[in-house]
C-alpha cells in the first residue's frame, strides 16, 4: 500500500454515530453533561450545566469564509499588519488578547492538507521556531499550538501562550478561558510582540 492508497471498505458512518448519539440521550433529547465538567480546568460549574441537543448533520457543509483564493480576506492583508513576515509565511499578534496569542499564515493561499512534502517540513519547523520564541518569553509556563480549519478556507495555526503557573488553563480548555479573562496592557502585550518577532528575525536555532 502506498502513501496514498486507502482501504475501499473504510468509512465514517455520520448517520449511525448520530443514531448512537441520540439513543443514549436523555428524554428531553440531550446527552449528559460529561466527565469533562468534573476537571479541575474546566471553566465553568456544573450546576446548571447542559448539552445542547445533537442537531441534524448539515451535507453538504456550508462554504468556509476564505475558500477562494481571489477573494480571500486573508491574502488580500497587507504585510504591515502583520507582526513579523517572509517570504512564505506572515505571522499576526493583533491585540487585545488576553494571553499572548500569535497567528501563523502561509503567503501561499492552501489549506494544510494542500501542503506538499517541503512545505510541509517548512511549516513544522516554522511552528518550533515560533513556539521557542513565544516559549522563551518569562512569565509563559507552557504554549498551545492549535489549528482548527472550520471556519476558514485558508490554513492558519494559532499559538496561545499559558502564562507559568496557571495550571486551570491546561489543555483543551484554554481557548474557553481566553474569551473571559481581561485583555493584556497593551505595552505588556508590545513588548511580548516585540520579543517574538526579535527571535525569529535572528533566524533559525542551529544545532
Amino acid at each position: 500500500m502506498t502513501g496514498t492508497d486507502h482501504p475501499t471498505d473504510a468509512t465514517l458512518d455520520v448517520a449511525a454515530l448520530v443514531a448512537r448519539a441520540r439513543a443514549a440521550a436523555g428524554p428531553d433529547g440531550r446527552a449528559a453533561v460529561g466527565g469533562i465538567a468534573d476537571w479541575e480546568t474546566f471553566p465553568f460549574e456544573r450546576e446548571g450545566l447542559r448539552l445542547r441537543a445533537l442537531e441534524d448533520p448539515v451535507v453538504p457543509e456550508p462554504p468556509r469564509r476564505d475558500e477562494d483564493a481571489a477573494t480571500c480576506s486573508r491574502c488580500a492583508l497587507p504585510d504591515e499588519v502583520f507582526a513579523w513576515t517572509d517570504g512564505t509565511w506572515r505571522l499576526s499578534g493583533r491585540g487585545p488578547v488576553s494571553v499572548p496569542t500569535f497567528v501563523l499564515d502561509p503567503r501561499t493561499h492552501v489549506d494544510l492538507g494542500d501542503l506538499d512534502d517541503d512545505a510541509a517540513g517548512d511549516l513544522g519547523r516554522m511552528i518550533v521556531r515560533v513556539e521557542r520564541a513565544l516559549a522563551a518569553v518569562p512569565g509563559v509556563g507552557r504554549v498551545h499550538v492549535h489549528r482548527w480549519g472550520d471556519g476558514n478556507g485558508h490554513l492558519h495555526v494559532f499559538f496561545f501562550a499559558r502564562p507559568d503557573g496557571m495550571v486551570q488553563l491546561r489543555g483543551l480548555v484554554m481557548p474557553l478561558w481566553t474569551h473571559h479573562l481581561p485583555a493584556l496592557p497593551d505595552d505588556e502585550w508590545d513588548a511580548i510582540v516585540a520579543s517574538v518577532v526579535a527571535a525569529l528575525e535572528a533566524g533559525p536555532a542551529r544545532a
